[in-house]
Parts: structure tokens; C-alpha cells; sequence
């Protein structure tokens, strides 16, 4: 058996740091060397033992999590699970912390702390799990998440394609990505110009995030981007990204595509879920679309992206060199949902292509 995933917990809540220890010590695969109750004492304590995963606060004191966070990547690259409080500028704060590496987020709330983390047990043990397997510099397969709730699939949100659309001039492009996928963006969105086709992404995040990720890109393309709104037009130029706690659908209107974000129940235990996303774009764009598959835990997509390509759409998939964890595109692979296969620098110059009607 492989020794257990040896945690830290970097908090200074004592009560975050008694509960996480309890519930995480819990688990056979998984024991916490040490807790600390700001990154100061932590670094401390990390000369002696150094952990496989930092669980890390935001907003402490002494030393922010963003600090810290900045000093580990650039020191000894250590896969980190930031657990923060869902408020405004805390969210602002994690989406800088997840864009300079963090793994995921685990969410907190103000009241009702201790049972909230109990709660939460295996969604904090998940999240632990799969930053331990996530190389900070090169990939390893991502374990199947436990069984906590049925699965369902996009038939609770829409039927399944029955044909695929006639082309148009109007383009597409559905990307989904989960851990991993902030930086991944990032460095995709980045390199895009503004004359590129529409884009639509479900990026696995936690209510609120999502906002302040969008706006953090908008700040850095030269695309519009911008949480998606119901109804909201998806055009050249234009980044529309899936609300946290809420799924986002591609519809057609016409020649135009324009999005709804709608309630519903989790799909593959995500919501937003990649498979509801890439299935609307499988009904209403076919040909028209490019589905674009990226880093991340789990399976979502994976369905989706092959319902894309049976209607006509190119397919893509993050290369397992350059993930940060390769599940979601692993298991696209394995269902023949993908024509390529390509490192996260070249994904741009394949939307570009496409943009151009090259296939």
C-alpha cells in the first residue's frame, strides 16, 4: 500500500483546524502532519516535515494565502486546496490564489462552520486526493471521485441530439474544464484574439467564484469575457462563462446562438456540468461547433464531447503532458470522442483554424 497523503492544514480558525484534522485523519489514505494558524508558523513547521497538500486559508494574519502561495510555486511547488470564506472579496482573492496554482476551493461559510465541514467530509478529502495526484509539473492520472450521490446525466436537463444542425457562418467554441482549468484558461484566453468565434465554458467552480473569475480575464484578453447572463448573445469576441450553482445551454435563435442558465440538479455531480453544456451544443450547433475538453478530475464532458462529434463537431482534447490532472480528457479519449489531442499551447491555433473552416 502507499503511505498515506501527508496534509497541512493553514488556517486561523481554530475550529477549521480541529474539524479538517478530524475529518481528514479519518480517512485510511490520508493523515495531517501539522496545522498552523498563518503561513509564518506553517513555514516553520514545513521544514521539518513537508506536506504533500496545503489546505490554505485566504485571508489571515501575518502573511495572506496569496502570498504564500506565490512564495511556495516559486520555491518548492507544493499542490494546495484553498478553503475560503464565500464572501465578495474573498472570492475576488481565491480566484487569485487559484490563478497562481491552487488546485480547488473549497468553500466555507460564515455560520454553521462545523457542521458545514463535516457535511462537506468527502468533498474535502476528494479535493485533498486529487491535488496529491496532481504534479506540479507533470500529470498523473486522477482517481474516480467516491460515490456520494446519483450520478445523473444531461437527460434530466434536455433530450439527446436527434440530428445535426445545417451549417451556417455563424461559429462556436464549448470548452469545459474542472482542476487545473483556471490557469488553463488563462493561458488559452490569453493568447486569442478578439476576431475569434464565440466562446462558452464551464469551468468546475463554487457559486460567486465565477464572477470575480470572469472579470480577473476580462481584465487580461482581448476577448469580452463575462458571467454568463440568461439569454445572453454569444458572438465573436465574446467569452461567456457558466455562473457557479447553475448550468449553462446553448440555444439557437435563428442564425444567432445565445445561451440560458437554468437551475437544476447537479449533472455528473457538477452544476455547471460540461455534459449539459457540450449536449446543447451537440442539438443546436452540430457542424457549427468546435467542443474543446480540458484539465480536470472526473469524467464530465466526456459524454457530452462524444455527442458533439457524432453531430458533426470538432473535437479537441488537453494532451496529458500538459494537464494538470487527465481525467475528464482521459475518459473522452477513451469513449472516441476526440480527433486531436493537443498541448494547451496549441489549442488556440485550433480554434483559429476552425474559425478559418478548417478542419
Amino acid at each position: 500500500m502507499s503511505p498515506p497523503v501527508k496534509v497541512m492544514i493553514v488556517d486561523d480558525s481554530a475550529t477549521v483546524r480541529q474539524v479538517l484534522s478530524g475529518l481528514l485523519n479519518a480517512e485510511p489514505d490520508l493523515t495531517v502532519i501539522a496545522t498552523a494558524s498563518d503561513p509564518l508558523f506553517a513555514l516553520e513547521k514545513m521544514k521539518r516535515d513537508w506536506p504533500d497538500v496545503i489546505v490554505l486559508d485566504v485571508e489571515m494574519p501575518r502573511m495572506d494565502g496569496i502570498t504564500f502561495m506565490k512564495k511556495l510555486m516559486a520555491e518548492h511547488p507544493t499542490p494546495v486546496v484553498i478553503c475560503s470564506s464565500l464572501t465578495e472579496k474573498g472570492a475576488q482573492t481565491t480566484v487569485q490564489a487559484l490563478a497562481a496554482g491552487a488546485m480547488d476551493v473549497i468553500t466555507k461559510p460564515h455560520l454553521g462552520l462545523k457542521d458545514f465541514l463535516s457535511s462537506a467530509a468527502k468533498d474535502v478529502a476528494n479535493a485533498v486526493r486529487a491535488a496529491a495526484k496532481a504534479n506540479m509539473r507533470r500529470v498523473s492520472p486522477s482517481p474516480a471521485p467516491l460515490a456520494v450521490a446519483p450520478k445523473y446525466s444531461a437527460d434530466v436537463m434536455l433530450p439527446a441530439p436527434d440530428q445535426a444542425m445545417h451549417q451556417t457562418t455563424e461559429k462556436i467554441v464549448a470548452i469545459g474544464t474542472s482542476t487545473g482549468g483556471t490557469q488553463a484558461l488563462e493561458i488559452l484566453l490569453t493568447a486569442l484574439p478578439r476576431t475569434t468565434p464565440g466562446l462558452v465554458i464551464v469551468q468546475h467552480m463554487p457559486e460567486r467564484f465565477t464572477t470575480a473569475f470572469a472579470q480577473r480575464l476580462d481584465g487580461l484578453c482581448q476577448m469580452e469575457v463575462r458571467e454568463a447572463q440568461n439569454g445572453d448573445r454569444v458572438m465573436q469576441g465574446r467569452v461567456l462563462i457558466a455562473p457557479g450553482g447553475r448550468h449553462m445551454v446553448l440555444k439557437r435563435n435563428g442564425a444567432q446562438y445565445q445561451v440560458n442558465v437554468m437551475d437544476g440538479p447537479p449533472v455528473s455531480r457538477h452544476k455547471p456540468s460540461v455534459d449539459v453544456l457540450f449536449r446543447s451544443a451537440a442539438r443546436s450547433a452540430g457542424r457549427n461547433a468546435l467542443g474543446v475538453i480540458m484539465t480536470g478530475m472526473g469524467d464530465d464532458g466526456a459524454r457530452g464531447l462524444k455527442e458533439m462529434h457524432d453531430a458533426g463537431a470538432m473535437s479537441v482534447a488537453q494532451d496529458e503532458a500538459s494537464c494538470v490532472v487527465y481525467g475528464m480528457p482521459k475518459e473522452a479519449v477513451k469513449l472516441g470522442a476526440v480527433e486531436r489531442s493537443l498541448p494547451l499551447e496549441e489549442i488556440s491555433g485550433a480554434i483559429m483554424a476552425f474559425a478559418s473552416g478548417r478542419r
